[in-house]
């Protein structure tokens, strides 16, 4: 099983993804800010790391993931609530790989994710 780790701060977020990329067959843990997200990552890295664009830090987390050991190996997938050029600049310079507008539905979150799950 892989791990996913949402880092959002919205709780609603977390309950419908982790429902839904649970059923893919994701090991999915939640953090609902940077911080709390890095002591995660510090202890073990995820493989695809989901994190909100509107959080505090949220480009220092992703640029600190792709500095530590293993880092560039995890999956990271920038959410945002719309396609603003500038903000997804700003988290391809700091590591994003792709990117996932909110709010998701199963069918955007099985698009996008159910390739990692298969690979494991």
């Amino acid at each position: 099983m892989r791990r996913l780790m949402i880092a959002d701060d919205s709780a609603v977020i977390c309950k419908v993804a982790k429902r839904i990329l649970t059923g893919l067959d994701f090991l999915v843990i939640e953090a609902s800010n940077a911080g709390e997200a890095m002591i995660m990552c510090d202890a073990q890295l995820p493989e695809v790391l989901l994190v909100d664009a509107g959080m505090t830090d949220a480009l220092d987390l992703i640029s600190s993931v792709r500095q530590m050991d293993g880092g560039k190996n995890v999956r990271i997938h920038y959410l945002m609530i719309e396609k603003d050029f500038k903000q997804m600049m700003a988290g391809k310079r700091a590591g994003a790989d792709d990117f996932l507008l909110k709010p998701f539905d199963r069918r955007s979150l099985t698009e996008a994710f159910a390739p990692y799950a298969v690979a494991a």
